[in-house]
């Protein structure tokens, strides 16, 4: 039986292009006992692959040249000689980029798709919803009143976050980089107030104007100058959960910005990077409670779906240029 994959076929320096990936013919062995052939439904396309294409040490191995990427999947069962799944079972993991897939069960999850759509797995009810609110209740650990800022509000992880903060009583406030996302942030999910940061000319500024009396949880997901113009509006015992820095994924060089420590000091800031495989102890806790919420309708979600398995790079590198709105999916 053969099936297609996409690999990485080169690394990138500085911003990846469709040329770093590679699709490829394989044929795939016997099934065997304990194993399961999958089917890809939807794939999952997140900033953090950006880093494990280049071939340094980090929390995750990186990809391997020549061979297929992985991420989160969707996938139904084709055929199984395992006692866990069976056929028509629809499960997520960490797969590779295949559009059949013959794995072991373990690692692999059955969900649930009479809770929500199967791509919601991959998006508010998986890793970004997990990462959303986890980072923003454990480390954020709002109260109700305090005003809160989010960058990369219209993604997948911040537009989770901003509903959140809503629920826990906060005042929030987005960053986004078109006035089409901050209507979406503001009109579905109950954002407070937008700032388009490439039509703004002085972040410092809109940022004072925003929060008048000051930012007590900043969730930061891009870095760069954006973050710079809100670190310096923090109050005294502010927090910041520092959840990535996709402004700087593809640079050759990190520029200098402003040192840090005299506001942590000054202000008594905690400041903390996180992934959220640090807290697996508190998934099961944090899931029934994301899919509660969802079930009452109190969490909405949106999508950005591309279709098409070929499609899987050109989705992954439009995450850097902003193409999404809510959670990026590649739908087979």
């Amino acid at each position: 039986m053969k099936t297609k994959q996409i690999v990485l076929a080169s690394r990138p320096s500085g911003t990846p292009e469709l040329s770093n990936f590679n699709t490829k013919e394989i044929t795939l062995p016997e099934l065997k006992e304990g194993e399961i052939l999958l089917k890809g439904l939807f794939y999952s396309v997140d900033p953090y692959m950006r880093g494990k294409m280049n071939d340094k040490k980090s929390y995750t191995p990186p990809f391997k040249l020549d061979e297929p990427i992985d991420g989160g999947v969707v996938a139904e069962v084709v055929e199984s000689k395992s006692g866990k799944f069976g056929k028509g079972d629809v499960v997520m993991g960490q797969l590779p980029w295949q559009e059949l897939i013959i794995t072991a069960e373990k690692g692999l999850k059955k969900i649930d798709a009479n809770i929500a759509p199967a791509s919601y797995y991959l998006g508010i009810l998986g890793m970004p919803g997990l990462t959303a609110y986890i980072g923003f209740t454990e480390i954020g650990k709002p109260k109700a009143g305090e005003t809160v800022v989010v960058s990369g509000a219209a993604g997948a992880v911040g537009t989770v976050v901003g509903q959140i903060a809503k629920l826990k009583g906060c005042k929030v406030i987005g960053i986004a980089g078109t006035d089409e996302k901050i209507a979406v942030m503001k009109e579905k999910f109950g954002y407070d107030e937008g700032i388009n940061y490439k039509s703004t000319k002085d972040m410092n500024k809109a940022i004072q104007e925003h929060c008048p009396d000051g930012v007590d949880i900043y969730f930061d997901n891009v870095g760069g100058e954006v973050s710079d113009a809100v670190m310096s509006n923090l109050n005294f015992h502010a927090r910041v959960p520092v959840c990535g820095q996709i402004s700087l994924y593809n640079s050759k060089e990190v520029e200098t910005g402003p040192r840090l420590q005299p506001i942590l000091v000054t202000k008594s800031v905690l400041m903390q990077g996180f992934i959220v495989s640090n807290y697996q102890s508190l998934f099961e806790e944090s899931s029934k409670q994301m899919a509660e919420w969802v079930k009452e309708g109190k969490l909405q979600s949106t999508e950005t779906i591309i279709e098409g398995f070929d499609k899987l790079p050109e989705a992954l590198l439009g995450l850097f240029k902003g193409d999404n709105t809510g959670k990026m999916i590649v739908k087979a």
